[in-house]
């Protein structure tokens, strides 16, 4: 079984590759946090356009699950979801889970 990745790798970083104050002291503290408020803006960004992409995802999803007589919304794998999202992130992360299916169910 391969080993799961960690957070800083599945988005795209290195461990190398973060800050860390403590490891220079000369370094001047608004530098980092600046530098740092701006990687996380990019991430911010990269979050939306993947929220906007798992919409688009989900919509294609319940027309055809529509059109072919089912339901609109399939809640045994929203469970799934919410598992999921909470085993990974604990109970912020089922929160996030929801606030998901919530922009993914569509109108």
């Amino acid at each position: 079984m391969p080993e799961p990745t960690s957070t800083a790798h599945a988005a795209g970083t290195t461990a190398a590759a973060v800050a860390d104050p403590a490891a220079s002291p000369e370094q001047d503290p608004e530098a980092v946090i600046t530098a740092e408020r701006s990687r996380i803006d990019a991430l911010d960004a990269r979050i939306i356009a993947l929220v906007r992409d798992r919409m688009e995802v989900s919509e294609t999803i319940q027309r055809v699950r529509i059109a072919s007589g089912g339901r609109r919304v399939h809640l045994t794998r929203e469970m799934e979801i919410l598992d999921h999202y909470s085993g990974e992130l604990g109970g912020a992360g089922r929160d996030l889970a929801m606030t998901l299916l919530r922009l993914c169910r569509g109108h």
